[in-house]
């Protein structure tokens, strides 16, 4: 096959390919019927700060001891690496310029807000391209 061929072919299964959804929310409002879908929880980076240092101190020189504990502890570079992952959630939730949560983003162009149910937002979202 020629170059020219195979990439049209990888063209058009890529615009045949499914659309990505992603529900965005938090804690609260877990998400319903999103069994292989992405969920980004917008609240992860502080529940994740919150299991790796704690409640630290009110002491600002103990609170700085203990921060260090954990950062010197061999597991750290996971632990960093959790921090990071939850954080990619947020900035993915930026970069779409979100307005509100709970919501559920397809193929990052069309959005439903206000609910974490992928079939309800699925069912808005056919109605709305019914409309148009």
């Amino acid at each position: 096959m020629k170059p020219s061929k195979f990439l049209l072919s990888l063209l058009a299964v890529a615009v045949q390919a499914p659309a990505a959804t992603v529900v965005y929310t938090d804690s609260h409002h877990p998400p319903l019927n999103a069994a292989s879908i992405q969920v980004v929880y917008l609240d992860a980076p502080d529940t994740v700060q919150r299991q790796l240092f704690g409640e630290l101190p009110a002491d600002p020189v103990q609170a700085e001891q203990v921060a260090k504990t954990i950062i010197q502890s061999p597991n750290w570079q996971q632990k960093q690496q959790q921090i990071g992952q939850a954080y990619q959630g947020v900035l993915q939730a930026y970069s779409l310029k979100l307005a509100k949560y709970p919501a559920v983003v397809f193929d990052d162009r069309y959005v439903v807000y206000g609910t974490a149910d992928v079939a309800l937002a699925e069912a808005r979202l056919a109605e709305f391209q019914g409309a148009r």
